[in-house]
């Protein structure tokens, strides 16, 4: 027989079932990462816009890296999909805003916790994010962003201090406005 049909079939059909296969591992790879990437780019964004769209790149740039990036990957490609978009003033990593999109429809207490984060200094938004919201390591950080764990404590207790400056203030501001 010049050409087993049989055969021929449970190739193709193993060939169709690994694709589908990978394309269901690749959707389980994006949406169990998804929501933590786009909240770390909204947060150093202050825009939507801007948080999809880092989202998306960042999610290309791993799938290009590897057919099932974990979540190093994928965090080092948001890194530098973040770094891309800022400059450095003064040693400090400062975001170069496109168009702003501002929240709404939020009670008052996480409108001002939103807008007390937006008011940190990029590098320590970056780091208080990633430390305090998403439960990362000093250590990884510190991996993450080539610097010392010794760094990324200190750069996590200023940006505590100055979260709750920030918010001390806006609560004097609106008791003064009551």
């Amino acid at each position: 027989m010049l050409f087993d049909l049989d055969r021929h079939f449970a190739r193709v059909t193993a060939r169709e079932m690994s694709r589908e296969s990978l394309e269901d591992r690749q959707r389980d790879v994006y949406e169990s990462h998804r929501h933590r990437v786009f909240s770390v780019s909204y947060y150093m964004t202050g825009s939507e816009i801007e948080a999809e769209d880092l989202l998306r790149g960042t999610f290309i740039s791993a799938f290009r890296q590897a057919e099932e990036p974990d979540q190093a990957m994928i965090d080092a490609a948001l890194i530098e999909r973040l770094k891309a978009r800022m400059v450095l003033e003064d040693g400090e990593l400062v975001f170069v805003p496109g168009v702003a999109v501002l929240p709404g429809g939020r009670n008052i207490q996480r409108a001002d916790l939103e807008e007390a984060i937006r008011c940190l200094p990029a590098n320590e938004r970056l780091v208080f994010l990633l430390m305090d919201v998403e439960g990362y390591a000093a250590d990884q950080i510190a991996g993450l962003l080539h610097k010392g764990k010794a760094s990324i404590l200190r750069t996590a207790l200023t940006a505590r201090l100055r979260l709750r400056s920030e918010l001390a203030a806006m609560l004097e501001d609106g008791q003064q406005a009551a």
